[in-house]
């Protein structure tokens, strides 16, 4: 985790470079991305206005790494593209991949979700619709929400971008 917030202390502005905690991009590169103090408040006002955010997403997901349930976030990203899929061939491709991924009894990045919400997401994908895996990422999204989102706002890597943020706008002042 170091390493990857090291960039926040090598900074002399009001803003932090938060490039290392984004997740990779196939064939490109990030320039050095600023983030404020401001909006690294607004993540604690909503769990909605974190994950709304590119780079509160990307600290969220780092965070969610280190406790070995970035399934949780994973899944929900995966729900959020498949709703965007318009051909329903890809719909259906889609679905049986997410399905393995992550619904299926031992799947290997299986989500925490009662039976009664796998089975009728399983019953689901007989004709899959952009819907097809609502119930199940309700339930993900309301765990991750009321658990891990707040850990998250309580977590040392959080307070340490806070803060780092903080002290860089009052230097500059």
């Amino acid at each position: 985790m170091k390493p990857r917030l090291g960039c926040l202390t090598n900074k002399s502005d009001s803003y932090s470079d938060f490039s290392d905690i984004l997740p990779p991009m196939e064939g490109k590169t990030y320039r050095c991305v600023k983030l404020s103090t401001e909006e690294v408040i607004q993540w604690s006002d909503s769990f909605d206005l974190l994950l709304s955010h590119k780079y509160g997403l990307g600290a969220f997901r780092e965070f969610l790494k280190t406790e070995f349930s970035d399934e949780n976030i994973e899944f929900w990203m995966a729900c959020e593209d498949y709703k965007k899929i318009k051909s329903p061939a890809k719909l259906g491709t889609r679905a049986n991949k997410i399905y393995e991924e992550y619904i299926d009894v031992q799947a290997p990045r299986e989500v925490n979700i009662d039976f009664q919400t796998r089975e009728l997401t399983r019953q689901n994908l007989r004709d899959p619709t952009p819907s097809c895996f609502s119930e199940a990422q309700a339930i993900i999204y309301s765990l991750m929400e009321k658990d891990s989102y707040r850990r998250f706002i309580r977590s040392k890597m959080y307070i340490d971008l806070l803060n780092q943020t903080q002290t860089r706008c009052q230097r500059r002042s």
